[in-house]
């Protein structure tokens, strides 16, 4: 029988994926950047670690991978870091739908899809001169947030995109008052089923420290713009009456992935939202992999601790559906 191993990129959600593998029987693998070795190697994650000197060595190290009957598990350092073009030209065994990778990296077509799974989306504006309200303008393929600013009116929006000369793809989007809240799911090929396993929300500089500082204080600081990059994130338990919606939206999100991308999106994946003072659930984003937000919860979450009664966190849900999968004679269903 074929002993396969599952490797990452040392990175994101590195140690949780692997730590979950080792949990699950699996054999590791981190192909880490040299230099950053360190946290693999002090939380002994890694059973075995490939450095290379940039990510646009990893197709030059597949053979090797091969080799090993390596799984590759995605995150968004990934994409991120390999571009979309090089990842689907991967040959090695990759835990998801590729074809998805375009759905989520293109927020025009990310729309279409959302839309027409019924989700409440922020008004999007085709031109600054449309700006009626508060708009949050974000560049496609940031990271983290780099960059994210407010804008109010027109004139606002000018003065602020001086700051980005030469940015030309954006997108500006209603800026909906509210917490924010991202839902970590999970659907599995092997059981059908839609999980909910947990919750957070980021902490951003400088905004979030902003709050820290009064109205007055910040009038004496110069040039005060404030900043959307993710730092860390803050585990969050929503309000129990919220969790059908929260089911229904991501089962919804599902089922239209396999219309417009067959066999559509499977594994885990994050709905970014905002929840307003009226309680309605308003979606901004999807991350159709896993994201860092499920970082806090290596030994667990409320939720996870509700449906199996032992430590599951995301990256050890990824190793026990491709265990269950090569169990049942499904491996071919769930891999890339």
């Amino acid at each position: 029988m074929v002993q396969y191993k599952i490797a990452t990129i040392a990175s994101h959600s590195a140690l949780q994926i692997l730590k979950g593998a080792k949990q699950e029987g699996f054999k590791t693998i981190a192909i880490c950047l040299k230099g950053r070795e360190k946290p693999y190697i002090s939380y002994g994650v890694a059973d075995r670690i490939i450095t290379i000197s940039d990510y646009s060595e990893i197709p030059k190290i597949e053979d090797e991978l091969l080799k090993e009957n390596a799984i590759l598990v995605p995150h968004a350092s990934l994409v991120a870091y390999l571009g979309s073009k090089a990842v689907e030209n991967l040959r090695i065994p990759y835990y998801g739908n590729k074809k998805i990778i375009e759905w989520e990296s293109n927020r025009k077509i990310e729309r279409v899809w959302l839309t027409g799974a019924g989700l409440r989306m922020p008004k999007v504006f085709d031109r600054p001169e449309d700006i009626d309200r508060p708009v949050i303008i974000k560049f496609h393929g940031a990271a983290g947030g780099k960059g994210y600013f407010i804008a109010k009116s027109l004139r606002d929006f000018r003065r602020k995109m001086k700051n980005h000369k030469g940015e030309e793809d954006y997108v500006i989007q209603e800026y909906i008052l509210g917490v924010h809240c991202y839902a970590h799911y999970f659907y599995s090929v092997v059981t059908g089923e839609i999980e909910i396993l947990g919750f957070d929300k980021r902490y951003e500089s400088n905004v979030d420290s902003l709050g820290r500082i009064s109205a007055r204080d910040q009038f004496a600081l110069p040039k005060l713009d404030p900043s959307y990059v993710i730092v860390g994130n803050i585990p969050l338990v929503v309000r129990e009456s919220l969790l059908p919606r929260f089911f229904e939206m991501g089962m919804k999100t599902v089922e239209e992935s396999k219309k417009i991308c067959p066999p559509g999106l499977f594994g885990p994946f994050c709905l970014e939202t905002v929840i307003t003072p009226e309680t309605e659930i308003v979606t901004f984003e999807i991350s159709a992999r896993i994201v860092a937000g499920t970082n806090p919860y290596i030994n667990g979450s409320p939720y996870t601790w509700l449906k199996y009664d032992e430590p599951m966190s995301t990256g050890r849900r990824i190793a026990r559906e491709i265990k269950m999968a090569i169990k049942e004679n499904m491996l071919k269903k769930i891999l890339g």
